[in-house]
């Protein structure tokens, strides 16, 4: 069984609206890396904490630290004047 925050971290990458080899460009991987390190089923392959975070930003998709956060028991809230082009309204996300 596939734990859900790899799963998740899978889907950002390849359920985005840019392309895989759109976004290994943006986070500075070669395609076939970045493919195998957000691959469940690899469990050679690691993601480190830096590319994760950068495929957030590159894809504009938290649901992995939604996840992350509702299992830690904690609130997501976004901040007024984001980057990314989010809007400045404040947006609060209950995830627990």
């Amino acid at each position: 069984m596939i734990s859900e925050l790899l799963y998740l971290s899978h889907c950002m990458v390849l359920e985005a609206p840019q392309s895989a080899r759109d976004i290994a460009k943006a986070v500075g991987k070669p395609y076939s890396t970045l493919l195998r390190e957000v691959n469940p089923y690899d469990t050679g392959a690691k993601l480190g904490v830096e590319t994760f975070l950068e495929l957030m930003r590159v894809t504009g998709n938290i649901a992995p630290l939604r996840y992350m956060a509702k299992e830690l028991g904690y609130t997501l809230e976004h901040s007024k004047g984001a980057e990314q082009g989010n809007s400045a309204q404040e947006q609060k996300v209950d995830v627990a």
